[in-house]
């Protein structure tokens, strides 16, 4: 079984959809192993979003993210991080197709509701940064 990992973003947890989208991956199959509601410090999220230091929206990102309590967790099942990112939808929720996580609940690029690994490393090192 493949494990990744989700944030509920600050967005997410300010509409109150926390139930909905955890919702969408228990009736999907996947079991949620792992999950916690927490506040990232400044600090936190830059060292997590480090890979998008050189990029224009870094700063922006880095306050998004500090700007309330967060819901990372851990996915398990199978071919997860493929699947949680075909069920999340695109990064732009105007792009994004119907039915899915952002397509449904989001309000712009920058307030997506949700994170998701992109790989096996970015899951490792993702999971490892809240869990380990």
């Amino acid at each position: 079984m493949e494990k990744t990992l989700s944030i509920i973003k600050p967005d997410g947890v300010r509409k109150k959809i926390i139930g909905s989208i955890l919702n969408r991956f228990e009736i999907s199959g996947f079991e949620i192993v792992n999950i916690k509601l927490i506040k990232l410090t400044k600090d936190e999220a830059s060292t997590f979003y480090e890979m998008h230091k050189s990029k224009p929206f870094f700063e922006n990102l880095v306050d998004f993210m500090t700007s309330g309590p967060c819901i990372p967790f851990v996915v398990e099942g199978q071919n997860s991080i493929k699947s949680v990112r075909e069920m999340m939808g695109s990064t732009n929720p105007d792009d994004a197709a119907s039915g899915t996580i952002r397509s449904d609940f989001a309000d712009s690029i920058d307030s997506n509701i949700i994170h998701g690994s992109d790989s096996k490393e970015s899951a490792d090192r993702e999971i490892a940064f809240f869990f380990e």
